[in-house]
Formats: C-alpha cells, sequence, structure tokens
C-alpha cells in the first residue's frame, strides 16, 4: 500500500510539475531572415546573437527562412517577429496578410538593417518598417545622436553621441508617424543624403501592433557590440509588450 501511495504521489507530482511548466509558457519570438536581393554576410552573427539575448534575458528565440512559417495559427506562439536583414519580396500575397492579420491582433515587429530594403510593393509593410532603404555610403565611424532616452532601447545611454561604425543607409518615404530615437549627424560622416533630419532608429504603434526598428547591423562586429546589443534589446522588448494576442481586432481579409 505504501509503494502504491508514493507512486500516485510521484504520478500527481510530475503532473503539477508539467502543469506549472504550461502555466510559464515562455515568451517566444520569431527571427525571419529570408533573402530575395542583397544577403548580408552578418545574418549568422545576428542569429547567433539573438538566440544568446533570449538565452540570458527569458526568451525563446526561433529562427527561419521559410516563409509558410506565416500562417495565423503558426504566428500566434510569438510575441514578436525580427525580420533581420530580409532583402527583396520575401512572403507571397497570403502571407502578408496573415502577417498583417498578426499585428492588428496586437503582434510586435522587429526591423534590423536590411528590413527596410524588403517588400517595396506592400505599402503597409512600408508604414509598419517605418521607411525604405534608397542608398548607402561605404561603412565608416558617425555620430549617433540620442534623441530620446525614455524609451527601453535607448534609457541606457549616459551621452547624447554615441560614434558607431556601421552601414549607414538613406531612407525615402518616412512614416510621418514615427517615433525617433537616434538620428545620424550627416556632417560627421561622407554620403548622407536625408539631411539635417535623419532617422536611424524609430518606434511607433502601427495598426494595432507595436513595431520597432535599427538601421544597424550590417558588420559581424557590430553584433558584438555592448551598446547596439542593449539598444536592440530594448527593441525586442518593447515590441513583445505585455498583451495577448486578440484577433478579434485583425481587420484584413484572408
Amino acid at each position: 500500500m505504501k509503494k502504491l501511495l508514493s507512486i500516485c504521489f510521484l504520478i500527481a507530482s510530475i503532473f503539477l510539475f508539467q502543469s506549472y511548466i504550461s502555466a510559464k509558457k515562455i515568451t517566444k519570438v520569431l527571427v525571419f531572415s529570408k533573402t530575395k536581393g542583397y544577403r548580408h554576410g552578418s545574418i549568422g552573427a545576428g542569429k547567433l546573437a539573438l538566440q544568446k539575448l533570449g538565452a540570458e534575458h527569458n526568451f525563446g528565440v526561433d529562427t527561419t527562412e521559410d516563409a509558410s512559417k506565416f500562417t495565423e495559427e503558426n504566428l500566434k506562439n510569438y510575441a514578436a517577429v525580427i525580420f533581420l536583414s530580409t532583402t527583396g519580396d520575401v512572403l507571397d500575397n497570403t502571407q502578408q496578410i496573415a502577417f498583417e492579420r498578426y499585428i492588428q491582433a496586437g503582434g510586435g515587429y522587429v526591423g534590423v538593417h536590411a528590413a527596410t530594403d524588403t517588400e517595396y510593393d506592400w505599402p503597409w509593410y512600408g508604414k509598419l518598417a517605418g521607411a525604405y532603404f534608397t542608398s548607402h555610403p561605404a561603412v565608416q565611424e558617425a555620430s549617433f545622436v540620442i534623441k530620446d532616452k525614455k524609451h527601453p532601447s535607448t534609457k541606457f545611454f549616459t551621452d547624447s553621441v554615441w560614434m558607431h561604425k556601421d552601414e549607414l543607409y538613406n531612407f525615402k518615404e518616412i512614416n510621418p508617424d514615427i517615433k525617433v530615437l537616434i538620428t545620424i549627424d550627416e556632417k560627421s560622416y561622407t554620403g548622407g543624403k536625408n539631411g539635417a533630419f535623419h532617422p536611424f532608429s524609430w518606434y511607433h504603434n502601427f495598426d494595432g501592433g507595436r513595431a520597432f526598428y535599427t538601421s544597424m547591423g550590417h558588420t559581424d562586429e557590430t553584433w558584438k557590440e555592448d551598446k547596439f546589443l542593449k539598444h536592440l534589446l530594448g527593441g525586442i522588448k518593447y515590441a513583445i509588450g505585455n498583451q495577448k494576442l486578440n484577433y478579434s481586432k485583425a481587420h484584413s481579409k484572408l
């Protein structure tokens, strides 16, 4: 009888533990890095760095270059989707609508570097990302000006100017609703084409969801830089947010 009771207690304990783990289901993000144009060599370094950030800060990181993962059923598993230096036309019409519905339901978007060199024929995406890439000069160091120190992605900065080396994008069709976090001083380098106000990192609420973009991340070295990783982590946390998806708010039609 004692042995039977012990077995029953063990089974009950396992069941309760599994129930606890299920209740504590880990927050996950999906890193998407499909390319149909130029492919950045730093994508591999970016994936590894994002997986490391997830392990250190208690969120799961799945990676894919398979656009078929963009279904309503699969996207429901993620608090945010990270477009990691995607380029070109990476989603078909059905996948685009599934992603629109995900954002409308309260999902999060993070765009990194060439995420703005993506989906030029999908205006909704351009507004979500915040702008489209047009050109860039050679990789060089420049002065990055911190415009907002209240956001999770910038609150750790103690100085107003950050000297950083990267590929310095010029943009077109900048969404006027973005909240600019960091600009770049075109007087500090050669090849800028956006003028006195050149946004480089930003965030905004868009169509029911949350979007964060940083143009940094071209080089492998950037993915080892502490300030960049803190900046990106803050953006990811913002995009993840603290609300559950609610597809009753999604209005794009499949």
